[in-house]
């Protein structure tokens, strides 16, 4: 099979379809389809666009297609197009390949979705909906994770190493970051990211959750005092990590009391009133250390007879 360094050719005209937009939206846009669309751009000279539907997926060279969703539909004609490529945990899972390190480590093309973004603007749709596609630089910093954590696509690592440096990723004219580091505290060199990023000055957040469970004194501490944007994000996914968890998080207000919010993972292990009680035994522990909860219902919620209390 061809990789993507081979199917790409001098002055093609491509296609790039961010699954996930069209169907039903998305705040965050497609990171791979950005880094596609900048090397395609500036190393092979290729004309890109964002396409909004699957119509006309002839008229292109090339047409790439990513999501990072499973349950985000597609129509089934496409995998039989010559011209067509499908990426992303979305159609893959944990056996989703990574791009080539050219693609992987090129700048993204931050431009790849202003058209559709104006559009919708000009259309009645408010700015601050769009903030990730026009106010953030996006990247990753390091990659993997050693939890292997069942719920998680995120299973072909066993720790934590360097991806990439800020400078791979960083738009100067934007005037924040974020990160979608898989567990940036398992990484050894974390200290040293953490100044890297305080020395582009601009405001900068994590997106995927810190790992609570590796919180130190020397890391809490560290990260109360970056130049953090918005609020800070951990994870309790189980109820039996209660002790440890507690612990952390009288450890992290010790030296900070700015405003944090745990995943609380639910309708995972089970969707019975097991789980209904331990989630809401987990928020009550949020609510002793002013921490605000924000619940994550897997997909088999939609199964449950207690369906109802899942979705007030």
């Amino acid at each position: 099979m061809k990789t993507y360094l081979q199917i790409i050719k001098t002055g093609q005209k491509i296609g790039l379809i961010d699954a996930d937009l069209i169907d039903g939206g998305t705040r965050h846009p497609n990171l791979a389809l950005m880094k596609i669309s900048g090397y395609c751009k500036t190393i092979k000279g290729c004309q890109t666009n964002l396409l909004t539907d699957y119509s006309r997926l002839e008229e292109y060279d090339q047409v790439f297609i990513s999501k990072v969703f499973s349950y985000t539909k597609t129509p089934e004609t496409i995998e039989k197009m010559q011209n067509v490529h499908l990426g992303g945990t979305g159609f893959f899972g944990a056996d989703a390949k990574p791009l080539p390190n050219k693609i992987e480590h090129h700048m993204p093309d931050y431009n790849l979705y202003l058209d559709y973004v104006i559009n919708k603007i000009q259309n009645g749709k408010k700015r601050s909906w769009y903030a990730d596609y026009l106010d953030y630089s996006i990247g990753f910093t390091t990659r993997g994770c050693f939890r292997h954590c069942e719920f998680c696509v995120n299973k072909n690592a066993n720790k934590a190493v360097r991806h990439s440096p800020v400078s791979e990723f960083l738009d100067p004219s934007r005037p924040y970051i974020y990160l979608w580091d898989d567990n940036f505290l398992a990484f050894s060199g974390w200290e040293d990211i953490l100044e890297e990023l305080q020395a582009t000055g601009k405001p900068f957040q994590f997106r995927q959750g810190l790992d609570i469970r590796l919180l130190t004194e020397k890391k809490a501490k560290a990260l109360s005092q970056v130049r953090y944007k918005g609020g800070y994000i951990f994870a309790f996914d189980h109820i039996e990590e209660k002790q440890e968890i507690e612990q952390a998080l009288k450890m992290w207000r010790a030296f900070t009391k700015k405003e944090t919010r745990l995943y609380l993972l639910c309708a995972f292990d089970s969707q019975d009133g097991n789980d209904i009680e331990n989630l809401f035994k987990r928020i009550k522990i949020l609510m002793h250390y002013q921490c605000l909860p924000y619940v994550m219902r897997f997909e088999d919620y939609e199964k449950s007879e207690w369906r109802g209390v899942y979705v007030i």
